[in-house]
């Protein structure tokens, strides 16, 4: 059985693939495998049958490249797909898993910098200094870094991600919920800031094993090293279980690695300029099971 690939679709050419992922898919293709179109937009809005239109029937075991989906619209995905003979190799709570913080925090726990949660829904009024100063109890005074389940506004860092110290907090906090709006995912999630050097290496893991270490898209034209021994990165991506994922990894002042993020696979971004083909075969060898 053949694995395929399904991109997002151009929202103006519904039958070309979105070009973010064209140098992606035409890839795919070169290598023999076959690719199905999903209309992003159709989904967000909540018209998933016209979504999967373009999915052939019986198209079989798939990988999704594109967009980030919510959980939800994720798990109508899977479900649609299902409908038309078609299986998501990530399923939608394994997705969930790796996409969302709470969902991967605790087994790298000892990799990254500690962490609470705060839930929330989009609308509601952010925590206050009490609140606030309860959650991150033990988090100790060095600073802390605000962000959601999914995303952070590192590029207003001083607005809306970094909090010196428990004081600028709630302002921090409150920035960033006022800016995430309708887009907040999940809660507020805060961190302990330590000091990083260097540039961020992205990991990509498909079935527990790394098969390539590049830049982070944000800085895809930066040389970037890889710790020598990933075995306890590895322990934590086999414990988390998803299939195919990502891992941010970069040196702390102190020379230690740490992990400061994981992603879903699928809807990582591939950095600007490098090489598709150097992960796509991974993917198309995945056990279609």
């Amino acid at each position: 059985m053949v694995v395929g690939f399904l991109f997002c679709a151009d929202p103006l050419r519904p039958r070309k693939v979105d070009g973010h992922f064209e140098g992606e898919a035409r890839a795919v293709r070169e290598l023999g495998g076959q690719v199905a179109l999903v209309d992003h937009d159709a989904l967000t809005l909540g018209r998933v049958a016209d979504a999967v239109a373009r999915v052939p029937q019986g198209f079989g075991p798939v990988w999704y490249r594109g967009w980030m989906l919510d959980v939800e619209a994720y798990h109508a995905l899977e479900e649609a797909l299902g409908r038309r003979g078609c299986r998501l190799l990530t399923g939608w709570r394994a997705y969930r898993s790796g996409h969302e913080l709470p969902g991967w925090i605790d087994c790298f726990r000892e990799l990254t910098p500690e962490t609470v949660v705060v839930p929330m829904t989009p609308g509601e009024a952010p925590p206050g200094p009490r609140e606030l100063a309860r959650a991150v109890t033990g988090l100790g005074e060095g600073g802390f870094v605000v962000k959601d389940y999914v995303k952070s506004r590192k590029r207003e860092w001083l607005e809306a991600c970094y909090a010196p110290d428990l004081a600028a907090l709630p302002r921090v906090a409150a920035r960033f919920v006022e800016l995430q709006g309708e887009y907040l995912a999940g809660g507020l999630v805060i961190r302990r800031f330590e000091l990083f050097s260097g540039s961020e290496t992205r990991i990509w893991w498909v079935d527990g094993e790394p098969v390539v270490a590049g830049p982070h898209p944000d800085t895809p034209g930066e040389a970037v090293e890889a710790p020598s021994d990933l075995g306890h990165v590895r322990s934590a991506v086999r414990e988390l279980g998803a299939r195919f994922v990502t891992t941010d990894l970069v040196r702390r002042a102190d020379g230690a690695w740490r992990v400061i993020e994981v992603g879903d696979g699928q809807v990582s971004d591939w950095p600007r300029g490098a090489e598709p083909a150097d992960l796509l075969p991974h993917l198309l060898a995945a056990d279609p099971k």
